[in-house]
């Protein structure tokens, strides 16, 4: 695709404690390379891809296919940038929220990054997969596959167990949000996609999140 050749613009946001592998997850998804070099991100970055999404009816069948262009946020985890990485959690229409299966403690924290989206978030239920990264540090592990099952039915969102460094289900999990997210969009949009013109181009949609008073949460 072209720059501007798109039919959706989708911002989706990282987030968890600092060195759970934010950065080499997103960096694993839309470059699909490694760096085992770990640099803290400091206050915001973001990296971008563009995927054709198709989207499928409750039967099965499947509907259009759309060119979307994705915003992946990746925020500090550290405390200091919380009120700046907790600023663009309006802006953001889906969450991929990580911890490290080797850090115990990251997992447990899970639970207070689940308050802040329920207070930050455009709603209260927002979009989110729960991410368990470094599953290739099996000899390292400390948080078990049930544990992580437990809590994300707790939660009611889909749990990946990932690894930046193999690429292991990274892919996977971005793609069951972006459903997630382009379902919800479906639900709340009343009216139809715009065609593409008669000249070929297709329209460009920036989609916002809903407003928190109308969100079909």
């Amino acid at each position: 695709m072209t720059d501007g050749d798109y039919d959706y613009l989708i911002k989706l946001l990282a987030l968890g404690d600092s060195g759970v592998g934010k950065t080499t997850l997103l960096y694993r998804y839309t470059d699909n390379k490694f760096n085992p070099k770990f640099i803290a991100t400091v206050g915001i970055d973001f990296r971008e891809k563009r995927v054709s999404y198709t989207s499928t009816s409750p039967n099965g069948t499947t509907g259009k296919t759309f060119k979307v262009h994705l915003q992946l946020w990746d925020t500090a985890g550290q405390e200091r940038f919380r009120s700046l990485t907790t600023a663009f959690f309006r802006d953001a229409m889906g969450f991929l929220l990580m911890f490290d299966l080797t850090s115990q403690q990251s997992f447990m924290n899970v639970r207070n990054w689940m308050s802040q989206l329920q207070a930050n978030a455009y709603c209260e239920s927002p979009d989110i997969v729960l991410i368990g990264n470094k599953a290739d540090l099996a000899d390292q592990r400390e948080v078990q596959e049930k544990q992580a099952k437990e809590l994300s039915e707790k939660y009611g969102v889909p749990y990946f167990e990932t690894s930046a460094a193999t690429g292991s289900e990274v892919e996977n999990a971005v793609v069951t949000l972006l459903d997630l997210v382009m379902k919800r969009m479906e639900q709340c949009v009343d009216r139809p996609v715009p065609e593409a013109s008669n000249g070929g181009s297709s329209s460009q949609l920036e989609v916002e999140a809903p407003a928190r008073r109308k969100c079909a949460c």
